[in-house]
């Protein structure tokens, strides 16, 4: 199939791309469209998707193209979901049908993955190309590997048949079938290929890799190389070109490998079967023969062309075709492949030059021509230079040649005598003989290779055996070559099936599981058996060797022989038509084959030339006449595959007369040779012997199944034909294996891996410590809440229902999905966030960068600061000295001032310090808990992050730790408020869990008080009353039984067809009979018999059509014998003429009346049908029931109890209908001749014909009132049956509730028991009926007697009313009466035997008497054609039933399909409804979660405003001291200008100072400089203003921006609130229109109720005059049990909305719950608000003690007291606003509450009424067993009424002549009540479409239910989104108000130094001294600055602030 290319990656075709698999938009594409399968003529299938149903068909709009189309239901199948694409194992799909397994494999293909697991196979389907998947590599990756962790592969399949072999010590095979050209050789090969590489001896490993010399070598080679040279000379010798394949095994091999103990392979030995040696004479167009003549041709040297006497390739006739290369091959090579093969099998030169004269002779035999003589037939050799040849090469005389093949010798008695052979025979002859030499030669190949690989010396410890043989083939037309491959191929099925029964069997027991085991093996064994069986009947090869014995037996005669034998065998079946091709059909497992049996005998006799044999045995070359010897038959027994196919041995005992047993006379072609002395052995008994062998030897191994595949006929890669591989699927019996291992639990896991893996799916189930593997899976799976019916649990393993492991995969994924999400999405938090905060520190630091350099830029060019720069190291040197004298004394001041100042300095860098250590260890603390935030779970992960942000917001915020202490504590005593509130809730949810508990008590103890009550009512009405209750679960799956309710629908339609029909006969008869009265007054009393017989007929035709008949029959026989006994008396002579003339009548007559008869036992026979179907769904139903409930010991007992009772009656029952057609049988045998009779009896009927009409008339009343009464059974049964439909439906849904199901098992149970006995007590009525009729016909002389009596029978009427209840309540005593009473019945049929040996007697005489009456015998043959036609006629519908039998199997086939996957689907709809029922607990707690997380952003966002209050009050502080600090500069200027002033004064004045003037002009520059700085200082002190004005600004900003922000929150949350109130106020709507509806109900039911309690007080009044109207009463009663089954149906449907109530209540109670939460948290909002609220004030009051303190600045303070009081007024009003809102809210709380309240009081009400309804139930129930005793009473009438009828009858004879009118009325009544049956039958239809009505109606209200959970979803989707986008809104203003807080201590620290500073010192000034040194007085402060200290100052300035960022 492939080798290995080099240049592509091998994984891609062994490894399934999952990715394409998972895609969602596939999954959601396959949900919305409802897709299937529809039969397809191009594409064998094709998906599609259901647009509408109409009836039987569907209207589908197909997905490749969107045409719509009407299919069939039950051509429709379904389709996987996406996820099962693909799928390694098919086994593992959920819809198992032909169409998913052919897609399946169809989608591996094209991917090119080849090979495919279908549970025990493996599946390969030929690529038709190479592929890289079988190199060395790759034997090295599946190594050691177990079939589950590797891809499906060949090496996967050897590997584990390697591994159990050597684990287990047993031996294994590997059996590879397909059709021809699929790849069996090729897989054959790489099993070697693989079994060579991993099981080869040490040192041929060590020289595995030494490239093979191409040189012939010497010695033997490796043993494993040998192994692999062994193909190619097979290949040669037995492989050929077709049409399929160019490298086509034309035989069957078996390889056994054998290994040692420890694993190396030490032999190996081949068997062969069914070499197809018809190939080496002849061959099909197109196709070659075997490769070693072409290669022969091709490759041999001159030298051995001459040796050998070749010639070209067109000059052999055997080869057919020519030279046909094949593509890609070259003959040439392949024959020096296959000398240097050889060689290495240590063939010798001189073996394989013999074996070369044999092909080269084989080709010789063909060219031998053969003339016919002119005036004889004889053949003759007008050229013998081929003969020469030929015996040349094979060692012969030519003469003696040429003599036994023209006038061979054979043996006539004791002498031989010779015999000229025809020209056909001569070419036969030869043809057989080439045949037989090429056979002798491949056996002895096979010898010699076994030989070679034989190692004696190594002894083998196991082996393994790989079979690779022809699989099953069905064509048009199959011979014996086909029967005998599938013969091979229903063994090989049989022996998977028993494989797969054994494995599971060892399997369950050794786990100990509860299991019924089925031997699937024995569902093949009677196809076998027709094949192989050798007596009792024998089967089809030994009626062939039977036949092969005969000398004039033909196949003709071999096929009547097997027709006659096998002819009613199951499997076996007889053309229908004659002009059928085929002989015969026989049905196997893989589909019915018709075989076509030319030519079988000699098949199977195999004959050949025995004189040409003895030459050849006495050849004089030593190879050839070895081959022939006798030794050479014992190598290998085998039978083989063509036409003439034997084994043969020397002529020796030879069989006389074998020559005519053939077919040719007198010729020389029958001889078969024998291996005993005497024994005629055939083909057929050697293959036989030969298969039997190869079973024993594969039973006795452990087998592995390797199924080929071909795609297509063309060759082609890449193309698959779905018909063709359907075909084969079916033929390698793949779909028979997957349905076999879908019975039982195909998926199990160890314990351990189970809990590793699934454990995700229950985290708390499982307790911390140790835990046995066991008890953990049993935690988890009661945790899981799995079906218990879809696992079992062993003792080392779980085992699963197909398609459970797939769900709980899916549901891992989900969950591995969310957690994987959840981590990255934390992960990513954290990224971003460091990211954040790294470009904030940046942004900060370039904007430090940015003020310090445009400083710098200001500076750089004035005049001043250059002078500056350049004079202050000169001042600081020359003032040095002047200044120290000048300064001491403010030297003191300012060091203490610096002392001062340094220790501040001291404590603030020692608190900077701290805090940056604690920020580090924060950091620390940090980093450990974001790498533990993954491991953590979702609370724990919330509440480290909440104590995580608490941390940081008390370490940054250290002035306010009292307030965020506070705040922590109110933090904690919510928690505890929430956490009570959650134990509230759990506490509430614990009550509502004990109250659903105790109401499930209650129900159950309700439920078994209806029971005790329902046990005590008659059996039917108990049934039908008890599992109405469950009606609403019934509705629930009308949607899957619409296919039963569409087939039962199909049923009364052709009981309606029938009852038509029958009603056409009536009236028919009818007219007949009112001719028959006109014009013969003598046959007036037969018309009116037969017109009773036939209404009988028409009213029991459902289950009682056997017994009528032969009541009819025995009626009839008494009449004739009457008539017969009257007739005697008479003068016969006087009336024979008229006798005649009325015999001819009623011969007439009666051939009318066979054919009514005829059609009326066709429809009998339909209606059996019918019934057998119900049954045989009614059987399928209870083993399914079985198969679902097999828990218990005694649950087993009880089905099996009821299941001999069914069978035993279900005997009888079959018995007794045989035993009825027998009778009828033999009474048409008996009827021609009871006719005689009749002429004779004639005239002595006159004399009795009163009384008899009398007589008949009675009867004919009785039989109407029975017919009645059986008409109303029936019409009681079907109503049963109809509801035992409905119940057995609703069994498939009960069997969920395991304490429910056991209990209504054992009712349907005792349901069916109880029906089957009603049956049975209508027979029993029936019978009585025909023994009573019996009676009557005896006691007729003494019916005057007993006329006295009928006053005292009418008495006794009365009395056994009351006798005839009790009588039905014994209805298990009659059971056994029953029996008795069949017994008595068949005695009485004895007594009417006799009677009839009797009849018979008599008519001989009379036939004495009427021998000369030509009329009588013209009349039976005419008779007698009308039954053959009549036979024609019934042989045709036979035909039609059995067309229609097999329709019914395919739809039966197809609804157990469905009924399975509905099963699988509806375990997998309950796990989707528990885990949406665990997501919806989930879902509660991620709200209660989202509650406290929304309470924790409420009281952030409180704090955040809180600080920003701060903030302002802060910024005005600072703004206060800008202002100050202005007021100062402005001091400074006039204090400038004041020293100005004097300096001129100083100028001048010259009075005095003219010594001192350059002194004051060194002041005067000083001063100066000293003006300078302080310009430079108060610029500075400018910027810095500016820099808080814009800090300001911004502060400004951001509050408003956070405070539009909370107010955009406030709105939406408002606007949230009144959604959800306005969704409540809607739901609570519906509730009131739904409580409305059931008002309307219950208002309803009791007007209903009160109609009832009326009818019932008419019923009473009807009861009481029931002696004098019984039928009236009948009537009236069935109409009140209809009425009240409809008010038990309105009962159950007020429940059941009673029960939807329940369910919105809590709905209503869980939503109330949420808006309690809701106003809860309004309320905690309303508390923070209330806190923010009494901080204001706080803050209110400090600024007014501010104000208070202050004297200066009173107008700035007044302004921000202002400011702050319009800020109060504003927080107030929000105040008031949230007041307002709280009232409106707590409005309407009490609102909702009212509502809660009102709707529990109508809850309340409604369940009085619904209690008050039951006990009404009851009241009419009791009434209704009052009523159904007081039925039982009147039906015990009408059984003492039959006894009351013989005194009745005396009373009746004289009046039936007045009775004769009134049968007109009579007939109108019947006509009346069939009228009224179709008006109940409307009525019923009706009841369908009302039912169709309510289950659309429930589908409607499922629909709105989904949507109404789909708007909850995404109402929840949205609450997540606004969760998410709260908390990154609430992170974000979390990080402004850290920057602006940070901004703000800074500014405030700064502002709070100035003032501080400011406070301290007295006024300011200014003095000139060296040390540079100045003072300030600002308003009574001083300042003492130096230059140092000024820059250090503006440096500290820029420095503060990156910090204030971070």
């Amino acid at each position: 199939m492939a080798q290995r290319s080099g240049l592509e990656d091998p994984e891609r075709y062994l490894f399934v791309d999952r990715a394409v698999i998972y895609n969602p938009a596939t999954q959601a594409d396959w949900t919305a469209k409802k897709l299937v399968w529809i039969p397809s003529e191009r594409h064998g299938f094709e998906a599609a998707s259901i647009k509408e149903e109409r009836g039987d068909e569907v209207m589908v709009e197909l997905a490749e193209n969107g045409k719509k189309a009407m299919v069939n239901k039950d051509d429709i199948q379904k389709m996987n979901p996406p996820k099962f694409s693909k799928v390694e194992d098919m086994a593992e799909l959920t819809c198992l049908n032909e169409a998913s397994v052919l897609h399946n494999l169809k989608d591996r293909y094209y991917s090119g993955l080849i090979y495919t697991y279908s549970g025990l196979f493996c599946v390969v389907i030929n690529p038709y190309k190479n592929l890289p998947i079988y190199s060395e590599n790759i034997i090295e990756m599946y190594r050691g590997k177990k079939r589950h962790e590797m891809p499906p592969h060949i090496y996967a399949i050897s590997e584990s048949a390697y591994r159990c072999m050597l684990q287990d010590r047993e031996d294994q095979s590997i059996l590879c079938t397909g059709e021809s050209g699929a790849g069996k050789t090729e897989n054959t090969k790489k099993v070697i290929q693989y079994l060579a590489h991993v099981a080869s001896s040490h040192k041929g490993r060590k020289d595995h890799n030494i490239p093979e010399s191409p040189k012939p070598v010497k010695h033997q080679g490796e043993l494993e190389r040998q192994l692999l040279q062994a193909n190619p000379i097979l290949e040669s010798f037995g492989n050929a070109k077709t049409v399929k394949n160019d490298n086509s095994s034309r035989f069957g091999k078996f390889i056994r490998i054998n290994f040692d103990v420890t694993g190396y392979i030490v032999g190996a030995n081949i068997e062969t079967y069914l070499l197809e040696k018809s190939r080496a004479v002849r061959q099909a167009k197109d196709e070659r023969t075997f490769h070693i003549f072409y290669q022969l041709l091709s490759g041999a040297g001159e030298h051995l062309k001459s040796d050998l006497l070749l010639e070209g390739f067109n000059n052999y006739r055997f080869l057919s075709n020519g030279y046909i290369p094949i593509p890609g091959q070259q003959d040439k090579d392949n024959f020096q492949e296959t000398m240097e093969a050889m060689h290495i099998m240590g063939f010798s030169h001189e073996e394989i030059l013999s074996m070369l004269k044999v092909v080269s002779s084989v080709l010789q035999f063909g060219n031998i021509s053969f003339k016919k003589e002119r005036n004889t037939d004889q053949a003759s050799m007008p050229e013998n230079t081929v003969a020469q040849k030929l015996c040349h090469l094979l060692g012969m005389n030519v003469m003696e040649f040429t003599r036994a093949i023209l006038t061979p010798r054979i043996k006539v008695g004791r002498d031989y005598v010779q015999k000229a052979q025809t020209k056909e025979q001569a070419d036969f002859a030869v043809e057989a003989l080439a045949k037989a030499t090429y056979e002798r030669l491949f056996r002895w190949l096979v010898h010699r290779i076994n030989k070679a690989l034989d190692r004696t010396k190594r002894q083998g410890a196991s082996f393994i055996g790989i079979l690779d043989i022809a699989g099953f083939e069905i064509f048009e037309l199959n011979s014996f070559e086909q029967l005998c491959i599938n013969y091979t191929n229903e063994k090989l099925q049989q022996l998977f099936n028993h494989t797969m029964f054994i494995l599971e069997q060892e399997e369950y027991q050794r786990e100990g599981i509860e299991w019924n085991f089925i031997d699937f093996g024995l569902d093949l064994q009677p196809c076998i058996d027709l094949i192989e069986r050798p007596a009792n009947p024998p089967g089809v090869l030994a009626l062939l060797d039977e036949e092969c014995w005969f000398p004039k037996a033909t196949d003709k005669t071999f096929v009547e022989k097997l027709v006659q034998e096998q002819g009613s065998h199951s499997k076996f079946q007889k053309p229908r038509q004659l002009k059928d091709k085929a002989d015969f059909c026989i049905i196997h497992y893989a589909g019915k084959v018709d075989y076509k049996a030319d030519e079988w005998l000699m098949k199977n006799m195999d004959p050949l030339n025995d004189n040409v044999a003895t030459l050849l045995h006495q050849s004089s070359d030593r190879f050839v006449a070895e081959l022939w010897k006798d030794e050479i038959q014992n190598i290998q027994r085998a039978s083989f595959y063509d036409s003439v196919s034997g084994l043969h041995e020397t002529p020796v005992d030879r069989i006389v007369g074998l020559d005519q047993v053939t077919g040719m006379t007198e010729t020389a072609f029958g001889s078969a040779y024998k291996t005993k002395k005497g024994m005629f052995r055939t083909v057929g008994q050697l293959y036989k012997e030969s298969l039997t062998k190869l079973m024993a030897t594969l039973r006795n191994t452990n087998p592995n199944f390797v199924r080929c595949i071909i795609p297509n006929h063309e060759k082609r890669a890449g193309k698959l034909d779905p018909h063709l591989v359907l075909d084969q699927l079916r033929c390698n019996g793949v779909l028979e294996g997957i349905r076999i291992c879908r019975q039982g639990f195909p998926n199990r896991i160890v314990f351990q891996e189970f809990r590793q893996r699934y454990e995700i799916l229950t985290p708390n189930a499982i307790p911390k410590g140790f835990m046995d593997g066991k008890q953990a899976c049993e935690r988890m799976i009661r945790a899981l809440e799995l079906d218990p019916n879809l696992y079992r649990i062993g003792q080392s393993k779980i085992f699963f229902r197909a398609g459970v492991l797939a769900h709980l995969e899916e549901e891992r994924d989900l969950k591995i999905t969310d957690i994987i999400i959840f981590f990255q999405a934390v992960c990513r938090g954290y990224l971003a966030r460091k990211a954040f905060a790294k470009k904030q520190q940046q942004l900060s630091a370039l904007k430090v960068l940015q003020r310090n350099c445009a400083a710098y830029l200001k500076l750089r060019h004035w005049q001043w600061w250059r002078v500056f720069t350049k004079v202050k190291p000169l001042l600081q040197v020359t003032r040095q000295e002047e200044e120290l004298q000048a300064k001491d004394e403010e030297l003191l001041k300012v060091k203490e001032k610096q002392t001062k100042v340094e220790g501040e300095l001291e404590e603030m860098e020692r608190k900077h310090q701290q805090l940056l250590e604690e920020k580090n260890i924060l950091a620390e603390q940090l980093q450990a808990e974001t790498e533990l935030f993954a491991e953590a779970e979702e609370m724990r992960a919330r509440l480290a992050a909440k104590k995580q942000e608490l941390e940081e917001i008390l370490h940054d915020l250290e002035s306010r730790v009292e307030e965020e202490e506070e705040r922590n504590q109110i933090l904690q005593n919510e928690k505890k408020k929430m956490q009570a509130h959650i134990q509230d809730l759990e506490e509430q949810l614990d009550e509502e869990e004990g109250a659903r508990q105790k109401l499930q008590l209650e129900k159950v103890t309700a439920e078994a008080k209806i029971k005790k009550m329902e046990e005590e009512i008659l059996l039917l009405e108990d049934q039908n009353s008890k599992f109405i209750k469950e009606k609403k679960l019934m509705e629930d799956r009308i949607a899957e039984c619409s296919s039963q309710l569409a087939e039962e629908e199909e049923k009364a339609k052709n009981l309606a067809k029938i009852r038509n029909k029958q009603e056409v006969m009536i009236t028919d008869l009818e007219e007949r009979l009112k001719k028959e009265e006109k014009t013969r007054q003598e046959l007036e009393k037969a018309k009116r018999k037969l017109d009773g017989e036939t209404t009988d007929l028409q009213d029991q035709i459902a289950e009682l059509q056997a017994q009528i008949d032969e009541l009819k029959i025995q009626l009839a026989k008494k009449e004739e014998e009457l008539q017969g006994a009257l007739a005697r008396g008479d003068d016969e002579t006087l009336h024979k003429n008229n006798a005649l003339k009325v015999v001819r009548e009623l011969q007439a007559q009666i051939a009318e009346l066979q054919e009514d008869f005829e059609s009326e036992k066709a429809s009998r026979n339909k209606a059996e049908k019918q019934k057998r179907d119900l049954s045989e769904e009614l059987e399928a139903l209870k083993t399914e029931l079985e198969d679902t409930l097999d828990t218990t010991a005694a649950q087993q007992e009880l089905r099996t109890k009821r299941e001999q009772e069914v069978a035993e009656l279900k005997k009888a029952l079959e018995e007794e209908t045989k035993n009825h057609e027998a009778q009828i049988q033999d009474m048409r045998q008996r009827h021609a001749t009871a006719l005689e009779e009749l002429s004779e009896q004639l005239e002595q009927a006159k004399r009795f014909k009163a009384n008899l009409e009398k007589n008949k008339q009675g009867l004919e009343t009785d039989n109407k009132e029975l017919a009645c009464e059986v008409k109303v059974l029936q019409q009681v049964k079907a109503e049963s049956e109809h509801k035992r439909k409905k119940l057995d439906a609703q069994v498939q849904e009960l069997h969920a509730k395991v304490s429910e199901g056991d209990r209504l098992r054992v009712e349907l149970a005792e349901k069916a028991n109880k029906l089957q006995n009603e049956l049975d007590n209508v027979s029993t009525l029936l019978e009585e009926a025909e023994k009573k009729g019996i009676k009557f016909a005896k006691d007729a002389s003494s019916l005057e007697s007993q006329l006295q009596d009928t006053q005292e029978l009418l008495q006794e009427e009365t009395r056994q009313k009351l006798n005839l209840s009790s009588r039905i309540r014994q209805l298990e005593e009659e059971k056994n009466s029953l029996q008795e009473q069949q017994e008595e019945e068949e005695e009485a049929r004895k007594n009417l035997e006799k009677q009839v040996l009797a009849l018979q007697s008599q008519l001989t005489d009379t036939k004495k008497k009427v021998d000369d009456d030509l009329g009588t015998i013209e009349s039976l043959e005419e008779a007698k054609k009308k039954l053959l036609k009549d036979v024609e006629a019934l042989s045709q519908r036979l035909e039609e039933k059995a067309l229609a039998y097999d329709k019914l199997e395919k739809t039966k086939n197809r609804l157990q399909q469905e009924l399975d996957d509905l099963m699988v689907d509806l375990d997998h709809q309950r796990q989707i409804v528990s885990n949406l029922e665990k997501k919806q607990k989930k879902f509660d707690q991620l709200l209660a979660e989202e509650k406290n997380i929304s309470a924790r952003y409420a009281e952030e966002r409180d704090r955040a405003e809180a600080e920003a209050r701060e903030k302002e009050t802060k910024a005005l502080s600072l703004a206060r001291a800008l202002e100050e600090a202005l007021e100062a500069k402005e001091e400074f200027e006039r204090q400038n200008k004041q020293l100005r002033a004097d300096m001129e004064d100083l100028m001048s004045s010259k009075d005095d100072v003219g010594k001192n003037v350059h002194e004051l002009e060194k002041s005067k520059r000083a001063l100066e400089q000293q003006v300078e700085e302080m310009r430079t200082q108060l610029e500075e002190l400018e910027d810095e203003l500016q820099a808080t004005e814009d800090a300001k600004l911004r502060l400004e900003v951001n509050m408003q921006a956070m405070k539009a922000q909370f107010e955009r929150d406030l709105q939406t949350r408002d606007e949230q609130n009144e959604e959800k109130k306005r969704l409540l106020i809607k739901q609570v709507r519906e509730l009131e229109a739904e409580l409305e509806d059931e008002r309307k109900q219950r208002a309803l039911a009791v007007a209903s109720k009160k109609k009832m309690e009326i009818d019932l007080k008419d019923l009473e009044a009807q009861i009481e005059a029931a002696n004098k109207a019984r039928d009236e009463v009948i009537k009236q009663l069935r109409k009140l049990q209809a009425q009240m089954k409809d008010y038990q149906r309105e009962l159950e449907e007020a429940r059941a909305s009673r029960d939807e109530i329940f369910a919105q209540s809590k709905e209503s109670e869980k939503k109330l719950k949420s808006l309690e939460a809701e106003i809860l948290q309004l309320q905690e909002e309303l508390a923070s608000s209330e806190r923010a609220r009494r901080h204001a004030e706080q803050e209110r009051d400090e600024l007014a003690d501010e104000i208070a303190n202050s004297a200066s600045g009173k107008s700035a303070l007044l302004d921000e007291k202002r400011r702050l009081e319009a800020r109060i007024a504003q927080l107030e009003e929000e105040l008031e606003e949230e007041q307002s809102n709280m009232e409106l809210l707590n409005d309407r709380f009490r609102k909702t509450t009212l509502q809660v309240d009102t709707l529990n009081a109508e809850l309340a009400a409604e369940r009085s009424a619904a209690q008050k309804s039951d006990n009404a139930r009851q009241q009419l129930e009791r009434q209704n067993k009052e009523l159904k005793a007081k039925l039982q009473e009147l039906e015990g009438a009408v059984k003492s009424k039959f006894k009351a009828t013989i005194s009745a009858l005396e009373a009746k004879i004289g009046q039936l002549e007045e009775q004769l009118e009134q049968e007109a009325k009579e007939r109108a009544a019947a006509n009346k009540l069939v009228r009224r049956t179709e008006k109940k039958l409307k009525e019923i239809f009706m009841q369908v479409e009302d039912e169709r009505r309510h289950a659309d109606q429930y589908k409607e209200q499922m629909e709105k239910a989904n949507a109404r959970m789909k708007q909850l979803k995404r109402q929840l989707e949205e609450a997540e989104e606004e969760a998410t986008r709260a908390n990154a809104s609430r992170r974000k203003l979390q990080r402004e108000l850290d920057d602006a807080t940070e901004a703000n201590e800074g500014l405030s620290r700064e502002v709070s130094t100035l003032k501080n500073r400011l406070r301290r010192g007295g006024p300011i000034s200014f003095s000139s001294s060296r040390s540079g040194r100045r003072q300030l007085h600002i308003e009574g402060a001083s300042l003492e600055l130096s230059d140092d200290d000024t820059e250090s100052k503006t440096s500290d300035v820029n420095e503060t602030q990156p910090p204030q960022s971070e």
